[in-house]
């Protein structure tokens, strides 16, 4: 049986589907526990607003998810994906885990900033900001808020040769994740997305295969999730995820069990 801990709902404006619908879903593919982690609001909705819930949707996302435990015979979590906002610290720690009951945050780290704006990794190609990034992600993997990694490849997805400073990236990244136990995903919503062509063949935007094959040699703790953004992908992501990994020779750990869910 399969679990997910990265899945999406109609309220960050760019998924589809309740959460009942997800819990279905998984319960007819054959479930073990179900994260919901639709995209955070942030207290003044001018924030990507776009691509996320506002704040005052927090309330009907969690009646939401609590209305979907009701149908599951899993254990089903409330959860959050955020970026990393040093000043957005105690509405990530005091209100979505204190005031609303977080089960868990995952860190997506999509945005840093730069020259004072938000600079969007999976489109950056300058080695020099690629370091700036991993900075930036490696702080708030320090924070102590998120239990894992969201696809901590996607800022490789514009890169089509893996350099030497590339390379310095990724181990930079993946010794951080060691140092705190963080674990790192395997996103399956990029195995769905188109392929491009790196210095050594055909690879996805992300996962990356590079990437993935250098945590395995440092014994990272890598886990799979779908990061469904589609009903029918919330465990078929998962399992595309761990058949990737397969291939590769990666070994994995189920994510309940990672994220110390295993039990509860």
């Amino acid at each position: 049986m399969l679990s997910n801990f990265h899945t999406h709902t109609y309220l960050c404006k760019h998924a589809e589907g309740t959460p009942v619908d997800y819990v279905r879903q998984a319960a007819a593919a054959g479930c073990s526990a179900l994260g919901f982690s639709d995209h955070c609001p942030y207290p003044h909705d001018d924030m990507w607003l776009y691509c996320r819930m506002a704040a005052a949707d927090i309330p009907r996302y969690k009646r939401l998810v609590e209305d979907a435990k009701k149908e599951a015979d899993f254990p089903v979590y409330f959860g959050f994906e955020c970026e990393w906002s040093p000043q957005h610290r105690s509405w990530f720690k005091d209100e979505l885990i204190g005031r609303y009951g977080a089960d868990y945050l995952v860190f997506g780290s999509h945005w840093f900033p730069l020259d004072g704006e938000l600079e969007y990794i999976a489109t950056v190609t300058e080695r020099r900001l690629l370091h700036t990034y991993i900075d930036f992600t490696i702080e708030g993997m320090k924070s102590g808020l998120y239990a894992f990694l969201a696809h901590p490849d996607l800022f490789l997805s514009s890169i089509r040769s893996i350099d030497a400073d590339c390379l310095a990236c990724v181990d930079a990244l993946i010794d951080a994740a060691n140092d705190l136990g963080m674990p790192l995903e395997i996103n399956g919503y990029g195995l769905i997305k188109s392929k491009v062509r790196r210095d050594y063949g055909a690879d996805y935007q992300y996962p990356v295969a590079a990437f993935w094959k250098r945590a395995a040699q440092k014994n990272a703790r890598i886990i799979c999730n779908a990061d469904a953004h589609q009903i029918e992908q919330v465990l078929a992501g998962v399992q595309n995820g761990i058949d990737y990994a397969e291939d590769l020779g990666i070994p994995i750990i189920g994510a309940a069990e990672a994220l110390g869910f295993a039990h509860t």
